[in-house]
């Protein structure tokens, strides 16, 4: 039988010996492996360094087969990262999910590749078994870049299709093989709340993205409650106490506003992943919602819930207090219930780190870290 996710879905565990392959003899991914570790240096003698990467790839990949030896690999290096760039790594909410059963983890958007692989680290930990991660093709830009993703079980949401009808059935793919997923392999999803990240520090939920999940609706046998509970939707919240982008953001922000428009660069992205990754985060917190029920009626409201539970679980830091109350000195003390009072940044280290960035940038870096306190104040009142 054909294979309607082919070009689409995670590799799996047969295909993982016979792409690892490909990718030892791949001379960009060598070549970039090459740079990494030793910068402008790999530029002489290009093909030894390319022959010494693959040596090492062989030897950090020797006996893995299968999707889980790959993963197990990649949570090493994902834990030295945590000893080396966090301040700490914590977890709420997951004693009130099922370890048997399949969620759609749907997560607000700060960094483009520790959201998900903290998510799915913390549920790791948690005796869950891994997610299927949703990845745009728009950070694909190398076939081996492709590869890796997918040997990570990360799925691809393709948006660069061009024209109506394409996009159309695209996105009716994307719903089915997420719906699949779910229902019939009983394997757990993340995806983001949003397209992008949100640069400005303010989570909310795009109805486009509800409106893609309900594509996979048998509108005859299921209401549209109905379907939204058979997807299993749990909001999730992740909160860094530094952002290792914000002066990235920032100076787009600023772009923005001052001129209408900001020109991305063409490694801008990559740039950002490695600095996510390699940035001092402080301390990290991921929070799991409750799944959504059968109660909605349309996507505007799954979209509402899912801010709710966002913005209520999101844990705010020392940091995200300082921005506030720079940026509205006049407003009044947070009440200490809403925030941790433990960080690992004095308010004064934090003026410095704002201070060090260009003037007319400081307003969007304080807003990155600011608006958090303010949906959480603005649902304070409307609730």
């Amino acid at each position: 039988m054909s294979d309607p996710f082919a070009d689409i879905r995670p590799y799996r565990d047969e295909e993982v010996t016979p792409v690892i392959d490909r990718l030892m003899r791949d001379p960009e991914l060598l070549g970039a492996l090459a740079r990494l570790k030793l910068g402008n240096a790999a530029l002489f003698l290009p093909l030894l360094w390319r022959q010494l990467a693959s040596f090492r790839l062989k030897r950090e990949l020797r006996g893995v087969s299968d999707v889980y030896g790959l993963q197990m690999v990649v949570k090493k290096y994902l834990e030295q990262m945590i000893t080396s760039a966090t301040g700490g790594f914590s977890v709420s909410g997951l004693e009130q999910l099922d370890t048997s059963r399949a969620y759609l983890f749907m997560s607000n958007h700060r960094d483009i590749a520790m959201d998900p692989a903290l998510t799915n680290y913390a549920l790791n930990l948690g005796g869950h078994q891994t997610i299927r991660i949703a990845i745009g093709d728009n950070l694909l830009t190398k076939p081996w870049v492709s590869d890796l993703m997918r040997l990570n079980k990360s799925f691809i949401v393709n948006r660069s299709v061009s024209g109506p009808r394409e996009l159309l059935a695209a996105s009716k793919q994307l719903s089915s093989y997420i719906h699949y997923s779910i229902c019939d392999e009983t394997a757990s999803i993340w995806i983001a709340q949003r397209e992008g990240r949100a640069k400005d520090g303010v989570d909310r939920t795009e109805p486009v993205i509800i409106k893609m999940l309900g594509m996979s609706r048998n509108k005859k046998a299921q209401t549209f409650g109905e379907h939204i509970a058979s997807l299993s939707i749990v909001p999730v919240s992740i909160s860094y106490e530094f952002d290792p982008c914000d002066a990235l953001k920032a100076n787009e922000l600023y772009q923005l506003q001052s001129a209408g428009s900001y020109e991305k660069g063409e490694q801008e992205d990559v740039a950002s992943i490695a600095q996510g990754i390699a940035g001092d985060k402080g301390r990290v917190h991921v929070s799991f919602g409750t799944p959504l029920d059968s109660q909605f009626e349309t996507p505007d409201e799954v979209a509402a819930e899912v801010d709710r539970q966002v913005i209520e679980q999101y844990c705010l830091h020392p940091t995200n207090v300082y921005a506030y109350e720079m940026l509205y000195p006049g407003n009044g003390p947070i009440p200490k219930d809403l925030f941790i009072e433990d960080g690992d940044c004095s308010r004064d280290q934090f003026r410095a780190r704002i201070g060090a960035l260009p003037e007319v940038h400081r307003p969007y870096a304080l807003a990155i870290y600011a608006n958090a306190v303010v949906s959480k104040l603005n649902q304070q009142v409307t609730s």
